[in-house]
């Protein structure tokens, strides 16, 4: 099975994108959806969560408040590498798991997990092949802006919290623009699925 990392920054359209590969038949792995069960209520995620930054960051209902959450690390490098070191060793153990039963059922397919961070944390290493993402700077600031109602000064600070999508793709080995519309996204994802395609082929074939 080919291993493939899908990364790009906030509101880059990396959702748009991975919906397409889904479309195309890859088996997709959402890593927001994984970070969101690993601190699920009575999980030892939420519990280390909760020991650092304290009882403020859960809601009435026992989930954790992600808005809240989110507001204490966004403008603090040091406590969002705290809540990465919590959180990306439970989220890299489900991937895991994943792509284990994707293999077992479709040894010839290509496996695609969705992630932000896959650069950051070092985790694009774990892949054989990496999909980045981008778009315009200032297509994105509307998009984050639309998306969470944000204002321009708090998408900015957003933006800027990240790793600059210049230099994610430097480690890119397939990019894909977003900026124009979606039949143009869509044409492009679907260029780098039949790359992905072959490569797997010949995966599959030398091994």
């Amino acid at each position: 099975m080919l291993r493939v990392g899908l990364t790009g920054s906030i509101a880059s359209g990396k959702s748009f994108v991975s919906g397409v590969l889904a479309g195309l038949g890859c088996h997709v792995v959402d890593a927001d959806g994984l970070a969101r069960r690993v601190v699920e209520p009575g999980t030892p995620g939420l519990r280390a969560v909760l020991e650092e930054f304290g009882p403020e960051v859960l809601s009435a209902d026992g989930t954790l408040d992600r808005a809240r959450l989110g507001a204490l690390v966004f403008g603090d490098q040091r406590r969002r590498e705290t809540l990465n070191s919590i959180l990306h060793p439970l989220i890299i153990a489900e991937q895991d798991a994943a792509l284990r039963r994707f293999e077992e059922k479709d040894p010839r397919g290509i496996a695609v997990v969705d992630a932000a961070l896959l650069i950051e944390s070092g985790g694009y290493r774990r892949f054989d092949k990496l999909v980045v993402v981008h778009c315009r700077p200032e297509a994105q600031l509307e998009r984050l802006m639309r998306r969470n109602n944000l204002s321009r000064e708090e998408a900015e600070r957003r933006v800027a919290a990240q790793m600059p999508q210049e230099e994610k793709l430097r480690y890119a080995d397939f990019s894909i623009d977003t900026s124009g519309s979606f039949e143009e996204t869509r044409a492009r994802t679907e260029e780098v699925f039949k790359e992905l395609r072959r490569l797997a082929g010949e995966d599959v074939a030398s091994s």
